[in-house]
């Protein structure tokens, strides 16, 4: 078992949110769980219609955003420069309903992962608040 800094709850010798997950295949493991919920659970389907016929291209972008995010490689940021996520998102109606979808499907993914749950509490509480600011209805 991994020794825990007992005032933070992080992981000894863990820096960044990136290491916590388990780097670049804990990463894209979390985005494929993530998009696969979106096609297989109905409850999703409202937030899956907002995404291409084939969701290679976001499964991509999500993940080069989130191993950035996290504190890895930027390499959204390379390929594209600042991430500008509510200029990218408002061609798309996003509301609260969306909004609520997209945090219930990646806390979803986040727990089949089986990440830690203080980790999995951390993130649910730092993507909302980019998830609430998505919303332009």
């Amino acid at each position: 078992m991994t020794q825990q800094d007992s005032k933070t709850g992080v992981p000894a010798g863990v820096t960044t949110a990136y290491q916590w997950v388990g780097g670049e295949a804990a990463v894209r493991a979390l985005v494929d769980r993530f998009y696969d919920l979106m096609d297989l659970e109905p409850a999703y389907a409202p937030l899956r219609a907002l995404h291409p016929s084939t969701t290679e291209g976001s499964r991509d972008k999500l993940f080069w955003f989130l191993c950035g995010w996290l504190g890895g490689p930027d390499y959204f940021v390379e390929r594209f420069g600042h991430p500008r996520l509510r200029a990218r998102h408002m061609p798309f109606r996003i509301g609260i309903a969306e909004r609520d979808q997209w945090m219930a499907c990646m806390m979803q993914a986040l727990a089949e992962c089986e990440l830690d749950p203080e980790l999995q509490r951390r993130l649910s509480e730092s993507f909302m608040g980019p998830a609430d600011w998505m919303r332009n209805v």
